[in-house]
């Protein structure tokens, strides 16, 4: 009897794009990276792209792509900041599923996704469409055909929500086995009992629907995804194999399917290396001519379900207690003793209540200009997608009532930008953890406050009263952060932006780079009309006037300004709506009048004057920039800082040596000193392509023997920078020697160090530089070609280093 394996990774992070800015800011939590998703995909979308198979040396034998051989989705919002941040990933995700397509005859292994992850049970039914809907759109915009089956976030699900993926031709979806109540074989009468996680899971089932449509059902294998997610069974590639081989049974008549589901972060980002672990035992199933690998499309068409299901509706697989963790304290949490999770509740109960209240303004105000307002919410993923004017007026030319002014083409996409964060606000890690505090919860905070800020602009109504009302009786477990209500004032509140805000951003930034004519200021443009710039000894000031675009809404506005900069961190600007040419010019007059002068008193008073009692300053910048200026203003202080602390050290340092050989702890303000100094030595040592491995290796050598702690994280992300730009180079200048002595020098340094360091990249180079152009050297070498054989000589123990396992290449080489 035929034996399959299927092995299913949900790839996901939630969205973390600012509301306003549409980008990802800084995340320090990620540190040595910008953001989680960032290095989420270091850590394992990344090397499940390209993964490595080793021989019993612990040498690479061979790279694949682990997506190719797997059943994945990826969500929505993660594959569209993939696109513009990790595009050889992206890339890769999509030749995967295309690949796929050709192993398991014709059926992509790419599985599509309920939009922002929000949990369908707990929507309404046109929530719940227009979660599907634009799920499929994604999808096929991006892998170029449709879908065969659909991911459920949480694997939340009710019949209602099967009723929405059937409608909308979804074949099957997959869901744990707790989640099925009954079974029985097509065409008798009597129903089996298979609650509790009893339903056998080898095989497909049918859910007939009330409608008297039907969808496929996929029940993993609950004890095996168990043990790979949290048991370590990852650890050891034969194990988890003997593991899936071990759930066939000879007592099974039909062709037999073991499938497993997981997060696909359990490869590499929850357990380190898991992507190579993957990539090994998918190698031995491929091997076993007993089995073969496969995925759900291929499997439903080669045997199609012979027994009918009914589910245990509003379950999923990460709440005991269904979909409770979504809306209540059901105990489901990641275990911080004495917290509860009442706060739950009262923040679901606000976002109902914001989503119902907007229903009726937003039907009636969007009749005016679109003819199916709820339809053109289902297509509005289409302007997501591509939000070029171009595509826009052809969403328009098929939606809108009539031909539309610029100001009802604002009208009409700040209404569907309404609908879109309401459903963004959903998105379901705001309710997974154990705080109201949690960075996830924040967000989808923010998305409600967005939500607000564009109801109050099209309807006229204030509804953000009620909610901090409602969010108030949501308690946190941090005794400083207190509620939902002081949580968004401490963080939600200072994120909101409108047009004075973009425009403070540009003006202060202009004060410390030059801006082109026409700059783009993340999901906004702003061209600049007028710019005049005045300098006194350290002192600027900027005024000008410059046109605001916002590529979301289609907004625009003329916004006039003045910043003052008067050294370190003291920044001080205003911001208005462009009034006439007279009144400008004024302004300009008067403020470059005041700073001509020095008088910086009457400058700050005219601004007050022009500009009214709201100012801004560094604290008005984005967060990305506002640390790269404020990193530049302050280089001063903190260079007088370093003085003071580089003199402490090396006039210590002799003190600081004689108390680490007599096994003293270093005084603190001797260790703190000597933290400082070696870290930033360190950094430096290696900050450019043509890093000084002597003074590395020499501080190393101190921070060992004065036992300093070191920012390894930090110091491991730098090395690795510099060692991937020198392997990008050597991809592009692949014959330059000096290049690959560079490289090789630091690679050997970095094998010495003390910490993991990630080799990813440069492998890959080596490995493409090995398939490609070795031949043509080594041709060239065998012929007598001296500059190919001392190319030779240097590529080849590179390989070495690098992990590669050579044998075949050496004995290639000429002696």
């Amino acid at each position: 009897m035929e034996r399959y394996v299927c092995i299913h990774g949900h790839f996901y992070q939630p969205p973390r794009e600012n509301a306003w800015l549409e980008s990802v800011e800084l995340q320090d939590s990620a540190y040595p990276y910008h953001d989680w998703n960032e290095r989420v995909t270091a850590e394992c979308y990344a090397p499940n792209s390209v993964a490595r198979i080793l021989d019993g040396e612990g040498r690479i034998i061979q790279l694949i792509n682990n997506y190719s051989r797997i059943s994945f989705n990826f969500g929505p919002t993660l594959l569209a900041w993939l696109e513009d941040n990790a595009a050889d990933v992206y890339r890769r995700i999509l030749e995967a599923d295309r690949d796929s397509a050709q192993r398991f005859s014709g059926h992509g292994s790419a599985l599509a996704q309920a939009y922002n992850h929000l949990i369908m049970p707990l929507a309404n039914r046109r929530d719940k469409h227009t979660q599907v809907i634009w799920g499929l759109r994604d999808f096929t915009k991006r892998f170029g055909r449709k879908p065969e089956g659909m991911w459920l976030p949480e694997t939340a699900v009710d019949v209602e929500t099967l009723e929405v993926l059937a409608d909308c031709g979804i074949q099957f979806t997959i869901l744990a086995p707790s989640q099925a109540k009954q079974v029985r074989k097509i065409g008798d009468k009597d129903w089996i009992d298979v609650s509790g996680g009893r339903i056998d899971p080898t095989t497909a089932y049918v859910q007939r629907l009330p409608s008297g449509k039907s969808i496929h059902l996929f029940f993993y294998d609950g004890p095996i995804s168990r043990g790979l997610a949290f048991e370590r069974l990852l650890a050891k590639a034969d194990d988890f194999v003997g593991r899936l081989f071990g759930a066939f049974s000879d007592a099974r008549p039909w062709p037999q399917l073991v499938h497993i589901a997981t997060d696909g972060e359990t490869y590499g980002h929850h357990h380190a290396h898991g992507d190579m672990s993957l990539a090994a035992a998918l190698a031995r199933i491929e091997a076993d001519a007993g089995v073969r690998l496969t995925n759900y499309g291929e499997y439903l068409e080669k045997h199609p379900a012979t027994h009918e299901v009914e589910i245990l509706e509003n379950t999923s697989w990460s709440c005991a207690h269904g979909v409770e963790r979504w809306r209540g304290n059901c105990g489901c949490n990641s275990g911080r003793a004495g917290w509860n999770q009442e706060w739950r509740k009262p923040l679901r109960e606000a976002l109902d209540a914001l989503r119902d209240a907007l229903t009726g303004p937003f039907e009636e105000k969007a009749r005016a200009l679109l003819r199916e307002p709820w339809a053109a919410r289902d297509d509005y993923m289409d302007v997501v997608l591509d939000r070029s004017a171009e595509n826009v007026n052809a969403f328009l030319a098929k939606h809108a009532t009539r031909e539309l002014n610029p100001d009802e083409i604002a009208s009409a996409c700040k209404l569907l930008e309404v609908q879109r964060h309401a459903l963004l606000m959903y998105t379901s890690c705001g309710w997974f953890f154990d705080d109201i505090s949690g960075i996830e919860t924040v967000q989808v905070i923010q998305y409600a406050s967005r939500t607000l800020q564009l109801a109050k602009q099209l309807f006229g109504k204030d509804l953000e009263p009620a909610f901090l009302e409602k969010i108030e009786t949501a308690k946190s477990n941090v005794p400083e952060h207190k509620d939902g209500r002081r949580i968004y004032e401490k963080w939600v509140r200072p994120a909101m932006l409108d047009w004075e805000r973009v425009a403070a951003h540009y003006a202060v930034r202009t004060l410390f780079d030059s801006y082109p004519e026409k700059a783009r200021i993340y999901c906004y443009a702003a061209v600049r009309e007028d710019l005049q710039l005045f300098e006194a000894g350290k002192a600027k000031l900027a005024v000008g006037r410059a046109r605001i675009v916002s590529e979301i809404t289609r907004e625009q506005d003329i916004l006039a300004f003045g910043v003052v900069h008067l050294g370190d961190h003291n920044v001080n600007g205003g911001v208005r709506k462009y009034q006439n040419p007279e009144a400008y010019a004024a302004l300009v007059q008067e403020l470059s009048g005041a700073f001509a002068k020095a008088d910086f008193p009457e400058l700050i008073r005219l601004m007050d004057k022009g500009f009214g009692s709201t100012t801004y300053s560094l604290r008005s910048l984005f967060r990305d920039e506002q640390r790269k200026i404020i990193k530049r203003v302050l280089q001063p202080s903190v260079s007088e800082a370093v003085t003071i602390y580089r003199r402490l050290y090396e006039q210590h340092l002799p003190t600081m040596r004689f108390l680490a050989d007599m096994n003293v702890p270093l005084a603190k303000p001797m260790r703190v000193a000597a933290e400082f100094v070696l870290n930033a030595d360190l950094r430096w040592a290696v900050k450019d392509d043509e890093p000084n491995l002597e003074q590395f290796r020499k501080l190393m050598q101190d921070a060992a023997s004065l036992n300093v702690t070191l920012d390894t994280a930090g110091l491991a992300f730098k090395l690795k920078k510099t060692i991937d730009r020198l392997a990008e180079r050597l991809g592009s200048q692949p014959a330059d020697l000096t290049l690959l002595d560079t490289l090789d020098s630091v690679i050997t340094l970095a094998q010495n160090l003390p910490f993991e360091f990630n080799l990813w990249k440069s492998q890959n180079v080596y490995w493409e530089l090995k398939s490609t152009l070795f031949p043509e050297f080594l041709t060239k070498a065998e012929g007598g070609d001296e500059p190919a054989r001392a190319w030779l000589d240097k590529f080849l123990p590179l390989g070495e280093k690098l992990g590669i396992q050579m044998r075949e290449l050496k004995k290639k080489a000429p002696a």
